[in-house]
């Protein structure tokens, strides 16, 4: 905010009681009008109201509209290249290359513009396990934002751990400040540009919160694997006897809806560490798609929406009555919630557990043609890892319609995977082995036709699929074996229709289905040719064969 006037805000007395010894001077900040240090929520309510950034709704759920950008910003993302990283980073479509000296002119220019002008600071640190925990610092020019921020990431405990706060990597999310492309060498005026030498990432010209939460994430896939911690774009569960389950899933396939399940105990529902002690959440919050949420086949994230502190970004609400609609897609289909973990009701407090005995591969086919739920070897497992398929649902990146978008998004998340696709997998299938977890995929979409044609799988059967399988319950059912995939798939499972475990039986015509079955296959063969020379010749051998 550019306070001109000089009026003093409501949390002004308090700005400075929780600041960290290492100022916003070392960042090269300075003549600076007000700088909000760790403000509780509460405080931050009220300069979010002061400031008229956002609305407060029915039950006291902050309602926050992005303004242009209401998803992530995929193709305004770039990494510097620079002598320390170059060799590490997988360069090309999510990793483009931005230059050191126009990132350091783009940040004297952003630093320029901040004189005068008030920002928050949210000190905190990304990763549960105080083994790997990064110490992170959140600068932000609404206070909206810094609600967001201690929603996600995890807050230091006492007024002392504040002080001593000293952040390994810093994002900067500055919306009202545009990047020149003849001056900055953007794309547009948006960008997220992240130096691993000087650990800083900018982010300018969108206010869609999401690109904070992911900028870290990206930081993270690219510092933890090289600790041998495998990184994961996945949602956990455990269950009573300490049965850790991973979901991997790109935005819309169900990782949140899943792994919110009231017999088991939530991790978290978006991105996880594997180390050799187990599972640790990332996050210390919730992310979670709220489109046409219902409050009886998701009512633990539904009653989110009604607490104080969650964030709802997009979604529409009454102006008189102040009750929101999650029916209304009219701003767009991506709305979102932003809650603390222990909002849900079975979060586990400490975020971790022992090492997964299941590995869910989630998947949404807007063909119509994968079963519901198929048995995997390690080795096609990693076929699948690395493949990454799945059908991007509308409005969670910049540019998509109303209709299904199939891709290969290879380690189901390829815009936040730095490194070779290979590392990753290589480093998922040596856990997997040492720990002898089951794989699974699972179909989260059509049955019975395409999108538009036919509709998508109930999600109570998918719930009983995945209650079968956590509980080894599917394992003892006769399986057979795939004529395209090779995997193994269930001929039956108690509550299940068995023209749902055997998708043809729902197809009007078997030949049809067959061919779009094959039709598919060779989507992914030709996917998978650009990772063939990296990849060890028994997981090449897995894939579909025609």
């Amino acid at each position: 905010m550019n306070n001109i006037l000089d009026i003093k805000t409501p949390a002004q007395s308090e700005a400075s009681a929780l600041k960290s010894d290492y100022g916003l001077e070392n960042h090269g900040l300075t003549n600076l009008r007000m700088v909000y240090w760790n403000l509780p929520t509460e405080s931050l309510y009220e300069e979010i109201a002061f400031r008229k950034e956002a609305r407060i709704s029915q039950m006291g759920a902050i309602v926050a509209n992005t303004g242009k950008h209401t998803a992530r910003s995929a193709n305004d993302k770039f990494i510097v290249k620079e002598p320390t990283t170059e060799d590490k980073v997988w360069w090309g479509q999510y990793n483009r290359p931005f230059s050191a000296d126009k990132f350091n002119d783009l940040y004297n220019r952003m630093q320029g513009f901040l004189q005068g002008r008030d920002l928050f600071v949210t000190d905190c640190y990304a990763g549960a396990d105080p083994n790997y925990r990064i110490p992170i610092r959140i600068i932000t020019e609404y206070a909206w934002h810094a609600v967001f921020a201690r929603n996600m990431f995890i807050m230091p405990k006492t007024n002392e751990e504040c002080r001593r706060h000293i952040p390994e990597f810093t994002v900067m999310a500055i919306p009202s400040f545009k990047g020149v492309p003849q001056i900055d060498g953007t794309n547009l005026n948006t960008f997220i540009t992240l130096n691993f030498a000087q650990k800083l990432c900018l982010i300018g010209n969108t206010a869609y919160a999401g690109e904070i939460k992911k900028s870290v994430f990206t930081i993270l896939n690219y510092v933890l694997p090289l600790d041998g911690v495998m990184s994961m774009h996945a949602s956990a569960n455990v269950g009573k006897d300490g049965d850790a389950a991973i979901f991997f899933g790109l935005s819309g396939t169900g990782k949140t809806t899943l792994s919110a399940d009231p017999k088991r105990g939530l991790i978290g529902d978006d991105e996880h560490g594997w180390s050799d002690e187990g599972v640790f959440n990332f996050e210390g919050g919730c992310y979670a798609k709220v489109i046409r949420l219902s409050s009886t086949a998701e009512p633990q994230i539904y009653a989110t929406t009604k607490m104080f502190g969650t964030i709802l970004e997009n979604v529409v609400y009454d102006p008189v009555t102040r009750r929101i609609d999650l029916d209304d897609e009219s701003i767009t289909e991506n709305t979102r919630a932003s809650y603390p973990l222990e909002y849900i009701s079975n979060a586990i407090p400490d975020k971790m557990a022992g090492h997964p005995k299941n590995i869910i591969l989630l998947t949404c086919d807007a063909s119509g043609v994968m079963p519901p739920i198929a048995k995997l070897s390690p080795e096609q497992a990693m076929y699948q890892f690395i493949s990454g398929y799945t059908s991007k649902i509308a409005g969670t990146e910049v540019g998509l319609g109303k209709e299904p978008e199939m891709t290969f998004s290879t380690c189901f998340g390829a815009p936040f995977m730095v490194h070779h696709p290979a590392f990753y997998a290589d480093l998922l299938k040596r856990k997997i082995l040492k720990h002898g977890a089951h794989c699974w995929l699972v179909n989260t979409g059509w049955i019975g036709g395409a999108y538009g044609v036919g509709k998508r799988i109930s999600i109570g059967y998918t719930r009983r699929l995945l209650e079968a399988a956590l509980t080894g319950e599917l394992l003892k059912a006769p399986f057979v074996v795939d004529p395209v995939f090779g995997f193994d798939v269930p001929k039956s499972c108690e509550g299940v229709p068995a023209n749902i475990l055997d998708p043809s039986g729902s197809w009007p015509n078997k030949e049809v289905y067959m061919q779009k079955y094959k039709q598919l296959a060779s989507r992914f063969i030709e996917n998978f040719k650009k990772f063939e020379s990296g990849c060890p010749p028994e997981v090449s051998k897995a894939g579909p064969k025609i």
